[in-house]
C-alpha cells in the first residue's frame, strides 16, 4: 500500500514537473511572434499549448532514452526518481524567478542524476549515455540552429531587400505563424516525452512495468501531454521578454528564421531519441538571425548571462536532486519523507506564483 502511494506522489510530482517544464518553456515557443506583432500574446499562448498537446503523440523515443540512457534501472526507486524531480522542479522555479531561460531537459537529468548518485553512488550513473545523449547534443544542437538561422536570414535579406518593407513584414509575420505552430509541436514532441519517461522509469521500480518490457502506457501520454499544454497556456511572461526583446530587437524576417530553424533541429533530434533543451536551440536561432544582420545587434552580454545558466542547469539541479534526497531518507524509506517535501513544495510553488502572477505582464512588442 505505502509503495503505490509513493508512486502516487511521484506521478503527480512528475506532472507538476511537466506543468512547470510548460510554463517555464512558453517563451521558447512564442516569444519571437509575439515580439514582431504576428500574434498577440494570449493568441499565441493558446495556439502553442493546443500544438504542445498534439505533438506529444508523434514520437516516444525520447522517452524511452530518458528512462534507459542516463542511469541505471536497478539503482532507480520510486523514492529516488520523485527527489530528482523535485530538484529539476526547484530549479526551473528559480530561474523561471530570475527571468533566465534555462532547460528543463537539463534540470530534469541532472536532478534524476543527482538523486541517484545520493542514493547509490556514481557507479548508477551511465556516464556514457549522459556525454553521447545529452551533452554532445547539447552542444551541438545550438550551434547548427545558430549557422541556419543566420543563413535563413542572409538568404531572406538578398532576396527581399529590394522590396517595399510593409508587405514584406507583413508576409513574414504570416510565415511566423507557421514556423512558430510547427516549434510548438516540436516543443511537444521533444519536452513532454521526458517527463513521460521518468513516469515509466518509477512504474518500472515500482514492480508495475517489467524493465525488459519497457513501454510507456497511454495514459501517461495522455497525462504528460495534457499536463505540458496547460503549463503553456499559462504562460511564463517573464522569459518571454528576456527571448523576444533583450537579446535582439527582432523583425519578422528573423523572427520566421529563427523558428524555422529551432523546429527543424529538435524534430529531427526527437527523431532519433536526443532530448534536447529547446530553450538552447531557439536561443541559438534567435542570436544567428541577429548576428547575420549585424553583429552588434546582439546583446552578447544578455546572452552570455543565458549560456551561464546553461552551464550551471545540469550541475545545480543535481545537487538540488541530492539534497533533496538527503532530507527525504531523514523520515525513513516510506511515505513520510515524500509527503512531507511534498508539502513543503506545494506551499513553496504557491507563495512564489502567486506573487509573481499578480505582477506579470505580457511582452512589449517592438514596432
Amino acid at each position: 500500500m505505502s509503495g503505490d502511494i509513493l508512486l502516487v506522489i511521484v506521478v503527480g510530482t512528475a506532472l507538476a514537473f511537466d506543468f512547470t517544464n510548460g510554463f517555464h518553456d512558453t517563451a521558447n515557443v512564442v516569444a519571437t511572434s509575439i515580439s514582431t506583432r504576428a500574434i498577440g500574446p494570449k493568441q499565441a499562448v493558446a495556439f502553442a499549448s493546443l500544438l504542445n498537446f498534439v505533438g506529444a503523440f508523434i514520437s516516444l523515443k525520447v522517452a524511452t532514452t530518458i528512462a534507459k540512457g542516463f542511469v541505471d534501472t536497478d539503482a532507480v526507486t520510486t523514492t529516488v526518481v520523485f527527489c530528482g524531480l523535485v530538484g529539476a522542479i526547484s530549479w526551473n522555479v528559480i530561474t523561471w524567478y530570475f527571468g533566465l531561460p534555462s532547460s528543463s531537459s537539463h534540470a530534469l537529468i541532472g536532478g534524476l542524476v543527482g538523486s541517484v548518485v545520493a542514493a547509490s553512488g556514481w557507479s548508477a550513473v551511465n556516464g556514457g549515455g549522459l556525454v553521447d545523449n545529452l551533452i554532445v547534443p547539447a552542444l551541438i544542437a545550438p550551434i547548427i540552429a545558430f549557422v541556419a538561422a543566420g543563413g535563413s536570414i542572409m538568404l531572406v535579406y538578398w532576396i527581399v531587400g529590394r522590396l517595399r518593407p510593409g508587405p514584406v513584414s507583413r508576409g513574414f509575420r504570416l510565415g511566423e505563424l507557421a514556423s512558430g505552430g510547427l516549434l510548438a509541436l516540436s516543443h511537444g514532441t521533444n519536452d513532454a516525452q521526458k517527463t513521460m519517461g521518468v513516469i515509466t522509469l518509477a512504474l518500472v521500480a515500482n514492480g508495475n512495468i517489467s524493465a525488459s518490457n519497457f513501454q510507456v502506457p497511454d495514459w501517461v501520454v495522455v497525462a504528460s501531454a495534457t499536463a505540458i499544454s496547460l503549463g503553456t497556456f499559462t504562460g511564463g511572461w517573464r522569459i518571454i521578454k528576456t527571448l523576444g526583446t533583450r537579446i535582439i530587437s527582432m523583425d519578422p524576417a528573423q523572427g520566421f528564421a529563427a523558428q524555422g530553424a529551432g523546429a527543424a533541429v529538435i524534430l529531427a533530434a526527437s527523431s532519433v531519441g536526443y532530448p534536447l533543451s529547446t530553450t538552447h536551440v531557439i536561443s541559438g536561432g534567435i542570436m544567428g538571425a541577429g548576428a547575420a544582420k549585424r553583429f552588434s545587434a546582439v546583446r552578447w552580454g544578455v546572452a552570455g548571462n543565458i549560456v551561464a545558466a546553461w552551464g550551471m542547469t545540469l550541475p545545480a539541479a543535481a545537487l538540488l536532486g541530492a539534497l533533496v534526497y538527503g532530507i527525504t531518507t531523514l523520515f525513513g524509506n516510506g511515505v513520510a519523507g515524500p509527503i512531507v517535501v511534498t508539502i513543503v513544495l506545494l506551499a513553496g510553488l504557491a507563495a512564489t506564483f502567486a506573487r509573481r502572477l499578480q505582477h506579470a505582464q505580457p511582452a512589449p512588442s517592438t514596432p
